[in-house]
Order: structure tokens, then C-alpha cells, then sequence
């Protein structure tokens, strides 16, 4: 069992723009109003750079930046783990497109676009950071894989570990083999020691065997993301987490599932009345 803290949180997707507000709206205090995710510009990244990226990699981007400055801790100093069911099939499919016609040439930049650490790329660009990134896909695991990796590399290593969790559905005919709807994002940054403004104490591990019933699912599920959309699989954490709320709970991982306690901090910031 690998025990950490949540010194940082960021979301966004559908409905659901940043953190602050989010949280009433994951805590069940506010009502969910489905509206089009926005993707900001990512700040970080120069104009260059800026112009080239995707949507897939501004909302990676944008959780990652979030979830950074709410930790308190500068971006360049995190190891990070970014993690994708999809990675950027917008860029996948306007290449298969254009290898489909005659005279097929590839753009260079939707190449460079095309890698599963584009994402992860930029990050280390805008942020200025050379610590490692760790880039994972893992079909509709990757949130419980993403999550285990992190927090394996926070424990051993003995420093803070960016988390990014982020899908966006393929374009057609992709999404007939692969469906997902929804647009849905996450950033945590997992501490081994306590870092002020911490939110949560929680301890993970791997567990053989089928996960238990009803601690999978999120109580409150806005816009039902986590049924459609494989990175909100994290969105029953975010929910604890957004209502200051001691939980266990499960996220499926191939043969078996990774079991999460969650405690609140005392010391996290106070509530908004």
C-alpha cells in the first residue's frame, strides 16, 4: 500500500470548467449545466507551439497547468504521468485520410501531433521542466494504470508526481469501433509528505480479483461522463475530494482493481459558503 497526499487538483470538460467551478457541481451543491468544454490557449506554451497544438493537447495542458499552480509547487520541479484512452484521434484520422488518397503525404506537424506523448512533449517545452514523463495508454484502464504508476513513482522516488488523466472522442468512422462522447479532463499532483493546503490523505493499492460492487461508480455523475468518456473513471475520487468526504472506492485495472482510501486534510483550504 503506497500512502500519499493530494496537494493539487484540476478539471475540466463538459460543463465542468476548472476546479473552483466544478466542485460544487461534483459535490452535489450546485446543479450540473452541460455546456461545451473550453479549452484555453495553453499559456505556457509559445506562439509557435501554441498554434500547433490540439485540442487533445490544450486540455491535457490545461489540467496539468491547474492542477500545478494548485499545488503550490513549480511546474518545472514535477514528474509527471499524462494518460490517454484515445490520445489525439483527430490527428490520427486526418492522417489515415490523407494516406488514403492518392499522392498520400503526411503534414510533418500532424505527425508530430500523432505520438501518444505529444501531449507530455509540450508540457516539458512550456513548463521548462527535465524531469521524467511517463506517457500511458491502456484502453478503458488507463485511469486505474495511470493512477498506480503515478502513485508508485511518488512513493519510491520520494517526490511529486503530476498526474493527467484526458479523452476526447474519435471523429467518425473511429468512434464506431472505439465509442466515447464527451470531452473530460483531470489533474492531481500526489505528494509523499504533506504540503500546505494538502486535500486529502489516501492510500492505494493493486488488488487481484474482480473490484467489489457500488464503489466504482461516482454518486453524482454530471452530464453521466464517467460512463462515456474513459478518462472520467477518476470522477468518483474528484467527487470525495470536491466534498471534503472520507470514501472507499475502486478503479477497475485489467484482472483486478486499484483500491483507494481517501481521508480529508485538515489543513485544506476552507470551503467557499
Amino acid at each position: 500500500m503506497i500512502a500519499l497526499f493530494v496537494a493539487g487538483v484540476a478539471v475540466r470538460g463538459d460543463g465542468l470548467d476548472g476546479w473552483e467551478a466544478a466542485r460544487p457541481v461534483l459535490a452535489g451543491e450546485a446543479p450540473y449545466v452541460p455546456a461545451p468544454a473550453r479549452l484555453p490557449p495553453p499559456a505556457i506554451l509559445a506562439p509557435n507551439e501554441r498554434r500547433r497544438a490540439g485540442p487533445v493537447t490544450r486540455l491535457a495542458l490545461a489540467v496539468a497547468s491547474e492542477a500545478a499552480e494548485s499545488s503550490g509547487l513549480p511546474p518545472a520541479s514535477l514528474r509527471s504521468v499524462f494518460a490517454s484512452s484515445n490520445g489525439d484521434g483527430a490527428t490520427i484520422h486526418a492522417i489515415l485520410q490523407s494516406l488514403a488518397e492518392p499522392g498520400a503525404a503526411v503534414s510533418p506537424t500532424q505527425f508530430h501531433n500523432s505520438v501518444h506523448n505529444a501531449a507530455a512533449g509540450y508540457w516539458s517545452i512550456g513548463a521548462g521542466s527535465r524531469q521524467p514523463a511517463t506517457c500511458l495508454g491502456c484502453h478503458d484502464a488507463t485511469v486505474g494504470a495511470a493512477l498506480l504508476a503515478a502513485a508508485a513513482e511518488a512513493g519510491v522516488e520520494q517526490q511529486p508526481v503530476l498526474l493527467c488523466v484526458y479523452d476526447i472522442p474519435l471523429p467518425e468512422p473511429l468512434n464506431t469501433a472505439r465509442p466515447a462522447a464527451g470531452v473530460f479532463g483531470a489533474g492531481l499532483v500526489l505528494s509523499p509528505v504533506s504540503l500546505p493546503g494538502a486535500l486529502a490523505r489516501i492510500r492505494i493499492e493493486w488488488v487481484a480479483g474482480a473490484p467489489p460492487p457500488g464503489r466504482e461508480a461516482p454518486r453524482v455523475d454530471p452530464g453521466g461522463l464517467s460512463r462515456t468518456n474513459p478518462a472520467a473513471r477518476i470522477m468518483r475520487l474528484l467527487e470525495a475530494l470536491a466534498c471534503r468526504r472520507a470514501d472507499h472506492l475502486v478503479i477497475g485495472l485489467l484482472d483486478g482493481h486499484v483500491a483507494i482510501s481517501i481521508e480529508p486534510c485538515s489543513t485544506a483550504p476552507a470551503l467557499p459558503r
